[in-house]
């Protein structure tokens, strides 16, 4: 293997493919990433995978002999992400798997190990195809993954289940105390007759995956369609010249739409930034006792209260402007809850709607993004 290629290209595709690199790797080739060299197309392939997730990346280089190996990924991103930036220099050993990097301020070595044993990322021979447009998929990400559990023992709620129904995509996201489902409409860029035709698709994908494509997402801001390819235990997205594979989640997602409330007796409409500046500074005292915030519809005054009692240290109390409809009302809520689901809406104002302090509580955007964040209560001891 010999090439050359810009620092700071080797670099932003390294950073991408690292970030399926185990940190404590169950064999210690998955601690490295596939470095992959062809002379025919000149182009560098980078991969990472860690049995599960894994995450391809290729960029054009000045190839001069073709070969693959993998290296020590940390190692590897430490020594390019400090070399100067300029057109640097790769070239494999002839004897010990040994990459030598040489730039203007000197060379390093970094010895690697055969590909060999690295394992190939999953193929989807005889799966489903769909194209996604990727205006659709982030709005809909950004919407969800902050609902997902981090608890491992409820493996499915790890993930976000995806729903692809023609000129629909539908993500959903629960950890059993608040659920956030986002509906966009996809419209494809450029499709052609033949992508537009969209699988219908219900699956659930892990969050960690998810998280690494709306990174990219934010990071190209690409504006081309996004193949998706699955089947039964795997599926793939493909950007431009980035992949990204993934198993899917086992297991039956929980049947969601019933949670949300059809009717409501009370609703109440607020300025968003003015709620979330409000309950990050009530939270300040909530998060000293239990983290609750107790909300008090007032309908004679249009108002909403936000107040926090923690025993020994203190208590806060907030009026904020509100249009409410229906009977007064005390509710409680975890602050966190509320104060993640409000950062993701995009809009000015937001609507919350409630039946009683037991039951769940909607909040919805008013405007833009078709989405539904549904949050438990919390009781409140007199």
């Amino acid at each position: 293997m010999k090439f050359t290629c810009a620092q700071s290209e080797l670099n932003t595709h390294l950073s991408v493919v690292s970030r399926a690199v185990p940190s404590r790797p169950s064999k210690p080739i998955l601690g490295n990433v596939l470095l992959k060299a062809d002379m025919a197309t000149q182009q560098v392939t980078l991969i990472g995978f860690d049995e599960s997730l894994g995450i391809e990346t290729s960029f054009s280089a000045q190839i001069e002999q073709t070969g693959t190996l993998t290296l020590p990924a940390k190692l590897l991103t430490d020594i390019v992400s400090r070399l100067p930036s300029e057109d640097i220099n790769l070239e494999e050993t002839d004897s010990d798997a040994t990459l030598i990097l040489t730039c203007s301020s000197g060379h390093y070595q970094v010895r690697g190990m055969s590909s060999e044993d690295f394992p190939s990322l999953p193929l989807v021979k005889e799966g489903q195809a769909a194209t996604l447009s990727p205006e659709g998929l982030l709005e809909g990400l950004q919407g969800s993954l902050f609902a997902t559990s981090p608890d491992e023992t409820k493996q499915v709620l790890t993930g976000v289940h995806l729903i692809v129904e023609p000129e629909i995509l539908e993500f959903a996201a629960t950890d059993g105390h608040r659920l956030a489902v986002v509906q966009t409409v996809d419209q494809k860029p450029d499709a052609t007759s033949e992508e537009a035709s969209v699988s219908e698709l219900d699956v659930t994908v892990p969050a960690k995956a998810l998280r690494e494509l709306e990174r990219v997402l934010q990071l190209h801001q690409t504006t081309e369609a996004i193949a998706l390819r699955f089947d039964p235990t795997q599926v793939i997205f493909e950007l431009g010249q980035q992949r990204i594979t993934t198993r899917l989640l086992e297991g039956q997602y929980p049947n969601y739409r019933q949670l949300i409330p059809k009717q409501f007796e009370r609703q109440m409409t607020l300025d968003r930034k003015q709620l979330i500046a409000a309950l990050e500074r009530i939270a300040v005292l909530a998060d000293q006792k239990n983290n609750i915030v107790k909300l008090t519809l007032d309908n004679d005054q249009q108002t909403l209260a936000l107040s926090v009692e923690a025993q020994e240290v203190g208590s806060g109390r907030e009026i904020i402007p509100a249009q409410i409809s229906g009977d007064n009302l005390e509710i409680a809520f975890n602050v966190k809850y509320l104060l993640d689901g409000l950062k993701v809406i995009a809009c000015p104002e937001v609507q919350v709607q409630c039946n009683t302090a037991t039951s769940p509580s909607i909040l919805t955007p008013l405007s833009g993004v078709k989405m539904t964040y549904l949050v438990m209560p919390v009781q409140i001891r007199s």
